[in-house]
């Protein structure tokens, strides 16, 4: 493995380990895990249930915990797929504070008067990435 791959992969590791714990509960409730382009990609019953339950916004059809992606199902990643391999960069640029700065962007977009989400600087990125792959 390239060193500088492997770098990025050790700098997003702590958030990446997140994602891993909720590899079991997603295979003992059926769901799938799939490995694509080096991202985890996990979905099913018990992985809908942590989405719904994100208490910002009413829950999420997908999340990006470093190099683990969930999802509530396989047309979910599809469609997503760009979007949350832009927070997959996110991770390895920020490593450990990524989800510290996430939540520091929230917040910063709510005090300015913005929705937490769509006015977050980490998904406006995103959300651009996907503008320009699809």
């Amino acid at each position: 493995m390239n060193p500088v791959v492997l770098l990025r992969y050790c700098w997003a590791f702590p958030n990446t380990a997140l994602g891993l714990f909720l590899t079991l509960p997603a295979l003992v409730s059926g769901g799938k895990i799939r490995l694509i382009d080096g991202v985890l990609e996990i979905s099913g019953r018990s992985t809908a249930r942590v989405l719904q339950s994100i208490p910002f916004g009413g829950g999420a059809l997908a999340m990006t915990l470093g190099h683990v992606v969930l999802a509530v199902d396989e047309a979910v990643h599809e469609r997503w797929r760009a979007h949350e391999r832009m927070h997959v960069s996110q991770y390895e640029r920020w490593g450990p504070f990524f989800l510290p700065a996430y939540f520091a962007a929230y917040f910063i977009a709510r005090l300015r008067g913005e929705d937490g989400y769509t006015g977050n600087r980490f998904e406006v990125e995103a959300f651009e990435r996907e503008r320009r792959v699809t």
